[in-house]
């Protein structure tokens, strides 16, 4: 019986295509959904992120951070310089893998704990799509191997970049003062589109105070780059705007004859031009290697600074508050001829001891531990100033009064700050009885104002003041605001003044011979710094206690700690005839007005002819 073979089954292949059919369906529709899924992601949930990244591939705007001002010495010997220097920064968005990353730059290159975590600092204050540094100053050697690796890291860029750089080091330190990385304040204060780009801000002093003028304008440019952030052409461009060059009155000679004649020992130097107000030296030591500090300095650095015992970030010149001593005698006694009180021809008795009405307390005159006896029977203004007196300025502070002493010595800068352009200037004290009821909450002692007399108790001066008050006396009562500042881009500029002290010129010709003597005469009180000298010079020496001495105790210096001995001090001005310098100097626990005298004469001999010859008798 024959057998059939079916040749087609439509049951079959009816069943086959409707499965093939759905899952065909199946697939595209599972296509279409990821497509449309992805197509959403694109457009709606992700759009800004990859059009932001979409231009950035593109079209990118790059700020041009502008080029520091320069600051210049009087004699166009430069103080404060740029040079290049090559940082190695990350754009965290172009990083596919930011740990590693990071991690392989460890390897290729050395990379700090404190590297990374100053990097981290900045990350947190950058930009979208912004450079930020990892490590400055790189060498020649590291930024070859970046270079040959630089396939291998994707958001890795070697920028070039000014620097901050003091030739003249701690020279200058306090002067100049630095600057250093901008910190999380300062990023919040600065103005955030003029210092994008910028990584650097005065920090102290000059480099503080004229911030504005050395900063200069930031510039942009938009360029067109790849997706890997390679920089192919650039579209346009606004250069910046560099910064202003400004220079100083500051002369580096005279600054380095006051630095170098202040030596190891702590103190200030600060000499002013009578006839401009311009500083013709700022020196406070021991200083600092400012450089140190550009680029953010290591704790073990900063901690020496800050740790030392002898506080080098601390400047003597315009933040040391000191008992000025004997240097206010010329002022007190042109207080005294002012007033009426005294003429230069009265005479006060000097036993070497003076008392208040019905007080037995005595006040001793420093001469009296020499000589036994006081300076003379009878002793007139010249000699009250040129073997500075005591008992003589005990007599006429209890006549003046504390207010009126107050009242006189004011407008030689006393008890205020002078203005002087750089920061952290402090205004010493210039003591009253309302000064003492408002702070202290007490009441004046008539025993105080003899200390005050000759400027110890309350009474507090800075260096600066000092030198201000001295340049009054130079000018004949001139007074002008002390600047550091002469020129801006080669541009003069003028330098404040003030309302001048009125006074007879028969007494400022008193207390110039006063001054005089000190140095010119036979028993003045610094009398060899005239040896070879070939100018007049009018000075005050002036001791400031740092202890106190019991009535009838005696002072020896041999046996009082070091940081425990008196602070010199002198002020003067020449030459005397027609002043063109004033100098106050400061030599804390140098025992006496005589560590701080040879100074000077260095200090104005550099100033007049160019160097000093002069050797300490010491």
């Amino acid at each position: 019986m024959p057998q059939y073979i079916a040749l087609k089954d439509p049951n079959r292949e009816s069943r086959i295509y409707s499965a093939r059919t759905v899952a065909a369906i199946t697939v595209v529709l599972a296509l279409l959904g990821i497509i449309l899924t992805r197509y959403y992601s694109l457009q709606v949930t992700e759009f800004e992120s990859y059009r932001t990244q979409s231009d950035s591939n593109r079209v990118k705007l790059q700020p041009l951070p502008p080029k520091r001002g320069l600051i210049y010495d009087r004699n166009g010997v430069l103080l404060a310089d740029n040079r290049p220097s090559f940082s190695l920064s990350v754009i965290k968005e172009r990083v596919p893998d930011f740990d590693a990353t990071l991690t392989e730059l460890q390897q290729l290159v050395p990379i700090t704990e404190s590297h990374l975590e100053k990097f981290q600092q900045r990350l947190k204050r950058r930009r979208p799509y912004e450079a930020v540094p990892l490590r400055f100053r790189l060498t020649e050697e590291e930024r070859a191997i970046l270079a040959v690796n630089r396939f291998r890291l994707p958001g890795v860029v070697v920028d070039a970049q000014l620097l901050r750089h003091y030739p003249q080091g701690e020279l200058f330190s306090h002067a100049l003062g630095y600057v250093g990385r901008i910190n999380e304040r300062e990023a919040f204060e600065l103005d955030e589109t003029e210092y994008r780009g910028t990584f650097h801000v005065g920090k102290i002093g000059v480099e503080k105070f004229y911030e504005q003028m050395l900063h200069g304008a930031v510039g942009y440019q938009n360029v067109e780059t790849n997706a890997h952030g390679r920089v192919l052409r650039v579209l346009e461009r606004y250069s910046p705007k560099p910064g202003v060059d400004l220079t100083l009155h500051l002369d580096i000679e005279v600054q380095k004859a006051a630095f170098d004649a202040l030596g190891d020992r702590r103190g200030a130097v600060v000499a002013i031009d009578p006839l401009t107000g311009g500083i013709l030296a700022l020196v406070s030591t021991p200083g600092f290697d400012t450089n140190l500090f550009v680029n953010g300095i290591s704790s073990k650095d900063y901690s020496a600074l800050r740790d030392s015992l002898d506080v080098p970030l601390f400047n003597r010149a315009v933040q040391g508050q000191y008992p000025p001593g004997s240097t206010i005698k010329p002022m007190m006694a042109m207080a005294g001829l002012e007033s009426g009180l005294v003429t230069p021809e009265s005479t006060v008795p000097d036993p070497g001891w003076y008392r208040l009405p019905g007080d037995s307390h005595r006040y001793r005159d420093w001469i009296l531990r020499i000589r036994g006896t006081g300076h003379a029977p009878e002793v007139d203004m010249k000699m009250a100033i040129a073997e500075s007196c005591d008992t003589y300025f005990y007599d006429l502070g209890r006549r003046l009064t504390i207010d009126r002493m107050a009242e006189y010595l004011s407008p030689y800068g006393l008890g205020d700050r002078t203005g002087i352009d750089t920061t952290n200037e402090r205004q010493g004290v210039l003591p009253s009885k309302v000064w003492k009821r408002d702070t202290l909450g007490q009441t004046w002692y008539p025993g105080e104002t003899i200390s005050a007399s000759i400027g110890q108790g309350y009474m507090l001066a800075t260096p600066m003041q000092l030198a201000v008050a001295t340049s009054v006396l130079a000018s004949k009562g001139k007074r002008r605001v002390p600047r550091l500042l002469r020129e801006v881009n080669g541009e003069p500029v003028v330098v404040p003044e003030l309302e001048p002290l009125q006074a007879e010129q028969q007494n400022w010709d008193s207390i110039y011979e006063g001054m005089l003597e000190v140095v010119h005469g036979e028993r003045g009180t610094a009398n060899y710094l005239a040896k070879g000298i070939e100018y007049r010079m009018a000075g005050k020496t002036g001791t400031a206690q740092v202890i106190g001495i019991a009535q009838n105790a005696v002072y020896n210096e041999e046996e009082v700690n070091e940081r425990h001995r008196h602070h010199g001090l002198f002020i003067a001005f020449a030459p005397a005839e027609a002043p063109t310098i004033a100098v106050a100097i400061i030599v804390e626990n140098g025992g006496g007005s005589s560590a701080a005298t040879p100074i000077a004469r260095k200090v104005i001999d550099t100033w007049l002819f160019g160097s000093s010859q002069y050797k300490d008798p010491a």
